[in-house]
Parts: C-alpha cells; sequence; structure tokens
C-alpha cells in the first residue's frame, strides 16, 4: 500500500476513535432540580489515561486509574461520580448549567463515552382562559376563548355551540410556541369543556373552562345514565313505602286512643245511670215518710252492696 493512502487511512481510524459515539443527547431539566448524566459505554482506565467529565470545553472532574479524583473548584460540592458506573450527579442546576456535557477516557487517544446537550429551564407560568361572548339564540352560540399566560403570551380561538356539542371552528389559534421556547395551546376537550394549556419539556399548567355555562342561561339538563334512573327510581319506591307504613301506624295508634276514650265514656254513663236510679225514689216520697225513710249513707250503702 502506498506510504500515503496508509498514513491517511491511520489518520481516519485516530480521527473515528477520538470521536467515539457522534450522537448528542438532548436533556431537558428544571431549574433548581439535580441532573443525572449517565455514560454510554464501558469505561477503562489504563495506565497514562483518566477518566473526565466536561462541560463545554473546560473539566468538570477527573478520575484516575486509582480511583483518585479531581474535582474543579467551581464544581465542588456540586457535583458526584458514581465509581460503580462513572454517571455524573450536578446538583441544584441553574440557567448558567445549559450547555454541551462530554465523557470520555483521555490518553494517546481520546474514547468517549457520553455526550449530552443540557437544557435548563424554568418552569411555566400560570394558564388563564377566558370567554368572550360573540353571539346567543335559543339554541346556539358563538363564542371566543383566549388562553394568556403571566408572561403576556397569548392564543385565542372560536367556538360554536348548541345544545348537544361544541365544535372549534378553524379560523382561531390553536397552539403556538412563545419566544421563551414554551408551548402555549387551546383545545376542546369531552362536551363543553376547553382546555388552555401551558407547557415546556419539564412543566406544564393547564385551565379549564366549561363554556357551556357561557351559552345558555338554563341548560339543557346532562342525559341520565341507566344506574342513575334506576337509583332514583329505587330511592322512590323505598320513600312511598315508608310513608305507607307511617301512615298505617299513625292510624292505628289513632284507632286504640279513640277506642279507649269510648271505653271511659261508657263506664262513666253506666256509673251515673246507676246513681239517677237510686236518687229519684227518694226524691218522690211523701214528707211524711221521713222518719220511715234510710238516711243517705244507708242508701249509698245499698247501692254498692247492688249486683
Amino acid at each position: 500500500m502506498h506510504p500515503i493512502i496508509l498514513l491517511f487511512v491511520i489518520s481516519l481510524l485516530h480521527a473515528y476513535e477520538a470521536r467515539g459515539s457522534d450522537t448528542v443527547t438532548p436533556v431537558f431539566v428544571q431549574k433548581g432540580k439535580d441532573l443525572l448524566l449517565n455514560v454510554t459505554a464501558p469505561v477503562k482506565i489504563v495506565k497514562r489515561s483518566d477518566f473526565r467529565w466536561r462541560f463545554n470545553d473546560s473539566n468538570i472532574l477527573r478520575l484516575f486509574d486509582d480511583n483518585e479524583t479531581n474535582t474543579i473548584d467551581t464544581y465542588d460540592g456540586r457535583v458526584e461520580i458514581f465509581l460503580q458506573n462513572h454517571s455524573l450527579l450536578l446538583k441544584n442546576v441553574q440557567q448558567a448549567d445549559s450547555g454541551r456535557y462530554t465523557a470520555g477516557v483521555f490518553g494517546d487517544k481520546v474514547n468517549y463515552v457520553g455526550k449530552y446537550s443540557v437544557t435548563v429551564q424554568d418552569p411555566v407560568s400560570p394558564v388563564n382562559g377566558t370567554v368572550d361572548l360573540l353571539s346567543s339564540s335559543s339554541d346556539s352560540c358563538n363564542l371566543t376563548v383566549t388562553c394568556s399566560t403571566q408572561d403576556s403570551h397569548r392564543i385565542n380561538s372560536t367556538f360554536r355551540c348548541d345544545n348537544n356539542t361544541c365544535s372549534q371552528e378553524e379560523g382561531g389559534e390553536r397552539s403556538k410556541v412563545t419566544t421563551s421556547g414554551t408551548s402555549l395551546r387551546v383545545h376542546l376537550s369531552k362536551g363543553f369543556s376547553v382546555i388552555c394549556s401551558h407547557s415546556n419539556q419539564v412543566s406544564s399548567d393547564e385551565h379549564i373552562t366549561m363554556i357551556r355555562d357561557f351559552c345558555f342561561s338554563n341548560p339543557a339538563p346532562e342525559p341520565r345514565s341507566p344506574i342513575t334512573m334506576a337509583i332514583v327510581i329505587i330511592s322512590f319506591v323505598i320513600v312511598i313505602v315508608v310513608l305507607v307504613i307511617f301512615a298505617i301506624a299513625a292510624a292505628f295508634v289513632r284507632h286504640r286512643k279513640n277506642g279507649k276514650h269510648e271505653t271511659e265514656e261508657m263506664k262513666n254513663t253506666l256509673y251515673e245511670t246507676v246513681q239517677v236510679k237510686s236518687v229519684n225514689p227518694l226524691v218522690d216520697q211523701n214528707p211524711t215518710d221521713d222518719a220511715a225513710a234510710p238516711s243517705p249513707s244507708s242508701i249509698y250503702s245499698v247501692i254498692e252492696a247492688g249486683p
């Protein structure tokens, strides 16, 4: 083989070995969280070589063949390496930690075992939905829903509703990517719900609006399920049975009270009749018979002794 060609092939091999894997994995992490980066191939550290995690073009730490580590001062207390698998833990990441991270064995040649593009993001701000009624009739309406965030991003869409359902018109915006890289979206969910969502790769927030409430002052009731109808019917039957039982019990108690009252009246009437019949003969006697008439106490005794 020609020497020039041989040198060219050798240089290509060295370039490939130094490059390692060209695959760069994108990673998104929320500000203030911890970030774990793993290696993608086994790590073998030999004499006169060391393993390094790097941020952009600067070292974060170095690991030698005797497992001694050397951490750069700016990362002291913020990073941790796991000797079992050479993974890197970066704690409490901030916006300044966004960038390119690489892991590799450095010696006579460089063998990369991990490449990452890290983006640190803030959590998204809350989103809110407002409704503007455009037109309304007894059986339909048109309205616009506007979704807005605290950082002044907004999106809107138009909807048409009738007594049975709503549909999203084609004229309005449905989604957009904001200048801060977040996604703002408005879409129709089940039935009459409109969802405003604000999200990025690390967090999300949403607001749900029942637009039917803005269309009809007295919206038609939702159809009841068979189970609900069965529960209503059973409850109604139970109430009727309880009321019937209560009415029967009340009538029985009232009848018992009336029976006792009539018995008492019969006893009192009989006693008064006996008294009248016993006293009247004495009233009809002649005054001359006073001496022969028995004393009142003896008449009472006779009545008491009677059958």
